[in-house]
């Protein structure tokens, strides 16, 4: 079977230096269409599951404190109503960031925005961008935001919600334009050190890419390892096929999820339930397959690395914490 019907993680397996088995399940209530989740720097966690129940905040004990709500999740009466009430409701969450003063920021590609809340779920305004993926904050109140169709990788812009730069070239994979560009989508982290990671999600061989807040591009973190030469090979090939089709272009993702450890900048990167942990320099450290308490595999769409903690997402089977092995 080639990897790439197998998916990712089934080609990622030779290496696996252990299994890593989730301590807990949390918020038992998050599941089916699992986005994305961070943590604040006052201890919130913040989880956005689309198109229900959007974006909620819990304490740092679990306890839930707000929760924003997506149009698409709602009926039509319920839409009605929440409007009425001058409730602002997000199209549909793809994303989203809490920068240091618990404002969020939600890329919401149905209304073609990034829309700006404050920690109290007042809406602050909305940035116009066409189709926006993912976003990360920076210092300064400035967002970062990758999108579906800028010729750029990243567009940045200012508390105001003006665009002050573009960077980040595409990767050519393809010599067909749409298809390039798809194949350069890619999800946004940062770091506590000014750093901005830009996953691509598509490329054959799982690369993230560092750039500092200016776009002057750092290190590329790639897995090459042999074990991972079968999947690029297999997307490649189907990179060629669907060249020569002319369609719209349909393909899975490699890189499913990317976290970055705020104080260290070390890299996790997740191709489906496989786990990579990488340094700093790029230099691989270990290799996990992830497990729930119960044995199930956890496909990861997002993770929360912290300095002994991991918290990791996956749609539809929830959000739980692993600890990290110190002897790695």
């Amino acid at each position: 079977m080639l990897c790439l019907a197998a998916g990712a993680a089934a080609c990622a397996r030779a290496q696996v230096d252990a299994d890593l088995t989730a301590k807990r399940r949390l918020f038992p209530e998050m599941g089916p269409g699992l986005k994305t989740i961070k943590r604040g720097t006052d201890g919130k966690i913040y989880v956005l599951a689309s198109p229900s129940p959007g974006l909620v905040v819990f304490s740092g004990e679990g306890k839930r404190l707000l929760a924003m709500r997506e149009a698409s999740g709602l009926s039509a009466d319920a839409r009605k109503e929440a409007l009425g009430s001058g409730e602002v409701l997000v199209g549909f969450g793809e994303d989203f960031d809490v920068d240091g003063d618990g404002n969020l920021y939600v890329a919401d590609p149905a209304n073609n925005v990034v829309q700006v809340f404050a920690g109290s779920g007042k809406h602050l305004r909305a940035i116009p961008v066409s189709e926006p993926v993912s976003v990360a904050t920076l210092p300064e109140g400035e967002v970062a935001v990758s999108t579906l169709r800028q010729p750029e990788l990243v567009s940045v812009y200012d508390k105001n919600g003006r665009e002050v730069r573009e960077f980040g070239d595409p990767e050519q994979f393809s010599g067909r334009g749409d298809l390039n560009r798809f194949l350069n989508i890619g999800k946004l982290a940062n770091d506590g050190l000014g750093h901005l990671f830009y996953a691509f999600e598509y490329a054959p061989e799982p690369t993230v890419r560092q750039y500092d807040r200016f776009g002057y591009a750092g290190q590329d973190i790639v897995y090459q390892e042999l074990d991972a030469l079968g999947e690029a090979q297999a997307v490649r090939r189907e990179i060629a096929r669907q060249e020569k089709k002319g369609d719209t272009p349909r393909f899975k993702r490699v890189l499913t999820a990317v976290g970055v450890e705020r104080d260290t900048g070390e890299v996790w990167m997740a191709m489906g339930d496989t786990l990579l942990h990488f340094d700093k320099e790029g230099n691989r450290r270990a290799t996990y397959l992830l497990y729930t308490p119960e044995g199930a595999r956890v496909e990861a769409v997002s993770i929360v690395a912290e300095k002994n903690t991991l918290l990791i997402a996956g749609d539809p089977i929830g959000v739980y914490e692993f600890e990290i092995p110190q002897d790695q």
